[in-house]
């Protein structure tokens, strides 16, 4: 979104089928990444745990965020551009604060835990040694009493039989449950997803008849013209490829956390379906901006941190089923 929203507009050209397409794509993109972490926000304070997101998974992505805020200041992008920059910098710092929290919280919990149940062990040892000097004839009576019920033991096996019959038909219907509760998720996430599209769609037709957004122009290659074009310092390009990287290698901690734990039990399952609209909207934007080779070459950085995680986000996705209990 950062390459769409610093073209100026030069001038005023007839809006084309692909500049709407451009930028209605960029808007979509822009709502998706300004709401992208809080269904895992969401989803961590309701359960008060963070222990199925991968740390090292958002600290490499605010490490990518980092080197695009500094690539967008390097560059002198539009003010709009850099306060985006910022303000994702900023989320990612509360999602990590976040999860560090209630990881610290739980591990003290689990400790005390653990604390408490030793001491309990060590009571019952206690009981078990006293037991074991008491006199043996006490022992024989209260085992010689415990046989009194053995009449009824039919009446047991029955009970036994029913609770079982019990225990299956309970399985069935939370079965259902689960599977009714699914197709729950399933309809809001795809709701959201829906909902993200009209806002941005829409917030672009808004922008566009105030006059707020304007098509950009073509761009033109410089030899021909025979003016030198506008190129970014070296320095944000650098910059920007460090954030592709950073980008492409983010998901890859959680991937793998996923398969070692066979489990997606805690993940958001919509933070990863707007971060693949994002990122797919994101390199259309570009696309259908342009496809001349000198524009495409300029936004390269950008494109590869969009389209190139859109895989490991799809691969992700299909984790959620493989897993789901």
């Amino acid at each position: 979104m950062a390459s769409l929203l610093s073209i100026a507009a030069l001038a005023h050209p007839a809006l084309t089928t692909h500049e709407a397409l451009s930028g209605v794509f960029g808007s979509i993109s822009l709502v998706s990444w300004i709401v992208v972490l809080v269904p895992q926000l969401v989803q961590n304070y309701r359960t008060g745990s963070a222990e199925a997101i991968s740390i090292p998974f958002l600290t490499i992505w605010f490490i990518g965020d980092i080197c695009s805020l500094i690539g967008a200041v390097w560059a002198k992008l539009v003010p709009t551009v850099i306060a985006l920059a910022v303000y994702f910098c900023i989320a990612d710092c509360v999602l990590i604060v976040q999860c560090l929290y209630y990881n610290y919280k739980n591990r003290k919990v689990a400790e005390d835990k653990t604390a408490s149940g030793s001491a309990v062990e060590d009571e019952v040892e206690q009981d078990h040694e006293a037991d074991e000097e008491s006199p043996l004839l006490s022992r024989t009576e209260s085992a010689s009493s415990g046989n009194v019920g053995l009449p009824g033991s039919m009446r047991r096996k029955s009970s036994v039989v029913s609770r079982r019959r019990a225990d299956s038909l309970a399985k069935v219907v939370e079965e259902d449950e689960e599977d009714e509760s699914s197709l729950r998720a399933t309809m809001k996430n795809l709701g959201s997803v829906l909902l993200i599209c009209a806002v941005g769609a829409t917030a672009w037709a808004i922008c566009w008849k105030t006059g707020i957004w304007k098509p950009a122009p073509e761009p033109t290659m410089g030899a021909a013209s025979g003016e030198k074009e506008h190129t970014a310092p070296m320095g944000a390009e650098i910059l920007g490829y460090a954030s592709a990287v950073a980008y492409l290698g983010a998901r890859i901690p959680q991937v793998v956390k996923n398969y070692r734990e066979k489990s997606c039990e805690g993940l958001s399952l919509l933070f990863f379906l707007l971060s693949l609209l994002g990122n797919f909207t994101y390199g259309a934007g570009i696309l259908c901006h342009s496809l001349d080779q000198q524009y495409i070459m300029m936004n390269l950085p950008w494109l590869i941190g969009s389209l190139g995680t859109i895989f490991e986000d799809i691969m992700i996705y299909v984790q959620f089923f493989m897993y789901r209990r």
